[in-house]
């Protein structure tokens, strides 16, 4: 990882899935050219671990484990699935819990059960000192009073994929949240742009959500980790500095939260 350039951080991408394969390798050069040398993984289920340590493993100085029970693979297994990760998490050298919370998007049976596995992990990140990475789709309404009912020094992390309003933004914030911005604040229509532009950059981190909302101009198409840079091109344009001080900025703000 070279010390004279600047470094970009993915801090939430599933380059994973690509575990063992050489289109992880060709992805992963791909981003070391455009000067993205740190990339956070989380899993998603009990299944995903391996890959996840398997791509860490591969790349230990550039990939660097979350875990935790995605909120749509909450189902009516959830405490076995728990159990499984809560394990991991013992056995393993992670930096967050990940990736947790909210998702109402899919279906809004299952939101007493995965406010329970929330709650769960919640407390496994105090106990690790480690902070939370949450997903929430659809769900602010509900996530913010769990937030608040679980308030104290040891919470903190990152609201992963931010797009809500500005309000929505400072309550995170004021919760202890970070946001993690991705390629939505490159779409001309999703309002990101203008929320991003009050935020203060020490409360942004950026990152892909690989291979999920791939950026402009490969909207609609397979998102990869080195398409970061077009992230950072408009969030850097939106606060009127260079690429270079916004990775700066952002990936000093990735060491604080992960605390690397």
């Amino acid at each position: 990882m070279p010390e004279e350039e600047f470094i970009l951080t993915d801090t939430h991408t599933h380059i994973y899935y690509h575990a063992n394969s050489s289109k992880l390798d060709e992805q992963l050069q791909r981003c070391f050219e455009r000067n993205i040398y740190r990339l956070f993984l989380p899993n998603v289920d009990s299944e995903s671990i391996q890959p996840v340590l398997d791509t860490v493993n591969a790349y230990p100085q550039n990939c660097f484990p979350m875990l935790g029970l995605h909120p749509c693979s909450v189902k009516e297994n959830y405490k076995e699935e728990l159990d499984i990760i809560g394990k991991a998490l013992a056995d393993n050298k992670v930096y967050a819990v990940g990736e947790i919370g909210l998702d109402l998007y899919w279906d809004k049976s299952t939101l007493e059960i995965q406010k329970d596995a929330f709650r769960t992990q919640v407390a496994w990140a105090k106990e690790l000192n480690l902070p939370i990475d949450i997903h929430c789709r659809e769900a602010f309404d509900e996530l913010f009073p769990l937030l608040e009912e679980l308030k104290d020094e040891k919470l903190f992390g990152i609201l992963h994929c931010f797009t809500g309003t500005l309000e929505q933004a400072q309550r995170g914030i004021d919760l202890g949240f970070a946001l993690g911005i991705g390629g939505v604040v490159t779409y001309k229509k999703a309002g990101l742009d203008a929320v991003v532009r009050e935020i203060d950059l020490h409360h942004l981190v950026l990152e892909t959500d690989a291979p999920y909302l791939a950026p402009t101009p490969y909207r609609g198409k397979e998102n990869e980790s080195s398409y970061l840079y077009h992230v950072a091109e408009k969030v850097a344009d939106l606060h009127q500095i260079s690429v270079e001080e916004l990775a700066k900025i952002t990936t000093e703000n990735s060491k604080r939260i992960f605390n690397i």
